[in-house]
């Protein structure tokens, strides 16, 4: 008896951990890059091998944008390369442009700004919600060299504080 509940547990944690959000691609170099404004989360149209080959965590944001073209959301050289078991009709083509699922208030807004501000739309993020694929878009601004450097520098000396301060309480507690 005991064990049969364990096993029930069991089961139910990991369609829990399932029903959560399950990250398939991160754009690390993105928040080195640019410097998040804003942030929208759209669905994205995709066909039955993409959704496959991301189940298995294939995916590249690295040179990944999103426009605006004829009034509907593009998200360009996103790279999801073919599942394995896709063959001739079932494959799909690996770099083309998918359309993302934006309301039309949130497309007109994000064609002003980037149009006015000369500001970029990043994909951050390609993840699993509920069953269906989204991605995390950044309205950004790029950085100047001079820009990371300091980024890195403030990084740097936040770190040493830290390290400092752990030093003076580990000394002054014994």
């Amino acid at each position: 008896m005991a064990r049969a509940k364990k096993q029930i547990a069991k089961r139910a944690a990991a369609r829990e951990e399932r029903s959560g959000d399950r990250v398939v691609a991160t754009n690390r170099r993105a928040r080195r890059e640019y410097e998040f404004l804003e942030t929208f989360e759209a669905g994205i149209v995709l066909q039955g091998s993409e959704v496959k080959s991301l189940r298995e965590g294939k995916a590249q944001l690295n040179e990944a944008y999103a426009r605006v073209d004829d009034g509907e959301m593009w998200l360009f050289q996103l790279h999801i390369p073919a599942w394995q078991f896709a063959t001739g009709f079932g494959a799909h083509d690996t770099d083309r442009k998918r359309k993302l699922l934006l309301h039309r208030e949130q497309i007109d807004e994000l064609l002003g700004k980037t149009q006015q501000q000369s500001l970029t739309l990043i994909p951050v993020s390609l993840y699993f919600r509920d069953g269906k694929a989204k991605v995390q878009l950044a309205l950004a601004r790029g950085r100047r060299l001079y820009d990371k450097r300091n980024l890195i520098m403030a990084r740097d000396a936040e770190r040493e504080v830290a390290r400092a301060t752990k030093e003076m309480s580990r000394w002054g507690a014994e």
